[in-house]
């Protein structure tokens, strides 16, 4: 990839074939778990507003084209653009304005995602509370067991800790009844299926970078995120139907010991996630700020805000996630935001980077049309599902 340039290498010809990379199953298994996370919850809830699980099963399914599409795509972009990240690509192909656009939905997303990972972690608290304190009325709870309080002290002394050093290393030591209803499953795919941003860097980081082996990957992870999506959706919609609530943990019962025991674990890992995310948002954060400072200043203001980054970034999350008490009001923000990675990005990329590419006029031409296509899809889902979060909050 090093020393490429946009229309350096062609749509036809011979893969680049790193000495040293990710194999397959690697790559396979870190775009699944960039992929599998907090949206699992979700997906039964998602059943049911859609309006069961064959309305539900069919959107999900046309959503999977274009998911493994957007996927393809960006593998094919980063190859033409000889970028590693997924604002790098846009930046590169789209111009610079697209470019900043992106980094702004890259943050806010991010940022998103983290606040439905407090969300997550604060109603595994709640129910866990209410089984240390069976004796304690549900209505009243002691300010110890609120919370508020449980939440922001698990984010100052655990979190906000673990998301102190400034590499990412320092991680590896933890680790219905009508048609508008359907729509409503789209912001849980997006959030779900969502491993676009992560793509292209995992694409960069291939032994085999063909695009036909990139596009097996794609299928292969997509396809075993799909089966366990549908599995867990199908099991909870039909095991507690129109009572399911947005996050399944909390449709059971809080003193069931196996339960009890998937919080715990659940709680865990989201703990340990939440710093990588984090992470990755105060990277493009702190890359907005040094261009900004270095434009304003000169080189003198470069100093480095890791730290007031980190802290602020804790507390407008944990404040925002306090604020918006339903998981299925963030997700719907989450989703329309992620239709720019999963749908118009993409999209834009592949109708610029063709550009590039000496290929047929019939071919382009069809590029061209998904291209559109999938950026006016991508735009729809944005406007009805940030739409129709607004209107919940409201």
């Amino acid at each position: 990839m090093e020393g490429q340039t946009p229309g350096g290498r062609g749509l036809l010809e011979k893969p680049v074939t790193a000495s040293r990379g990710l194999s397959s199953l690697s790559a396979v298994f870190i775009l699944l778990k960039s992929a599998l996370g907090a949206g699992l919850l979700n997906f039964p809830w998602a059943f049911h507003k859609a309006g069961g699980v064959v309305p539900a099963f069919l959107v999900e399914l046309v959503s999977l084209v274009f998911l493994i599409s957007g996927l393809v795509i960006l593998g094919y972009a980063a190859s033409v653009s000889g970028q590693a990240t997924y604002q790098g690509v846009v930046g590169r192909l789209c111009g610079p304005a697209v470019g900043k656009l992106c980094e702004a939905c890259f943050i806010v997303n991010l940022l998103m995602i983290s606040v439905a990972f407090l969300r997550v972690i604060g109603d595994q608290l709640e129910k866990l509370c209410d089984f240390l304190l069976p004796s304690v009325p549900p209505t009243l709870p002691p300010w110890y067991a609120d919370q508020r309080f449980t939440l922001t002290l698990l984010s100052m002394l655990v979190i906000l800790p673990l998301s102190a050093p400034r590499e990412i290393g320092f991680q590896k030591v933890t680790s219905p009844s009508s048609w508008t209803s359907v729509f409503s499953v789209f912001p849980t795919i997006c959030f779900g299926f969502q491993c676009h941003e992560a793509a292209v860097s995992i694409y960069s980081s291939m032994r085999n970078q063909s695009l036909s082996h990139w596009a097996l990957v794609s299928v292969l992870s997509l396809l075993a995120c799909c089966l366990v999506y549908s599995l867990t959706g199908v099991y909870g919609f039909l095991t507690f139907g129109t009572e399911v609530s947005a996050d399944i943990l909390m449709s059971y019962p809080g003193d069931d010991g196996v339960i009890i025991v998937a919080r715990v674990l659940f709680a865990v890992s989201i703990v340990t996630v939440y710093p990588i995310v984090l992470f990755l948002g105060r990277s493009v954060m702190q890359d907005f700020w040094r261009r900004s400072c270095c434009q304003a200043c000169g080189p003198r203001a470069l100093a480095n805000p890791s730290g007031l980054l980190t802290v602020l970034w804790v507390t407008v999350t944990l404040a925002m996630a306090l604020f918006l008490p339903d998981l299925s009001e963030i997700i719907g923000i989450i989703g329309g935001i992620s239709s720019f990675f999963i749908f118009i990005f993409p999209g834009l990329c592949l109708i610029c980077a063709i550009d590039t590419e000496p290929i047929g006029p019939r071919v382009k031409c069809c590029l061209e049309v998904w291209g559109v296509v999938s950026v006016l899809i991508g735009t729809f889902i944005f406007g009805q599902s940030t739409v129709a979060a607004l209107l919940e909050l409201l």
